[in-house]
């Protein structure tokens, strides 16, 4: 999913000049995002599930919050794409 949503704002970001054909990108990148959320609520019950030592677990949710910041963050820059793409209209 992160690896999409880079791609996808890394290929949306030249169309900001013309404004043309954003619309696709912030939605599909909320689409994305919804879909982050599910897995990332999915790995917190796995990681508490008990399966896990303690230490395990700070270390793994360390690293799953982190992707889960990243993924808000892509998120965000569409939706400023889209803030302007509506002023711009």
């Amino acid at each position: 999913m992160l690896q999409r949503s880079a791609e996808l704002t890394a290929e949306a970001m030249p169309r900001l000049r013309t404004m043309r054909d954003l619309e696709e990108y912030w939605i599909e990148i909320n689409r994305l995002e919804n879909a982050g959320d599910k897995a990332y609520r999915r790995i917190l019950a796995s990681l508490f599930s008990g399966t896990y030592d303690a230490l395990t677990v700070l270390k793994l949710k360390d690293v799953v919050d982190s992707l889960e910041r990243a993924m808000d963050a892509f998120e965000s820059v569409a939706n400023t794409v889209e803030q302007i793409a509506v002023k711009e209209s």
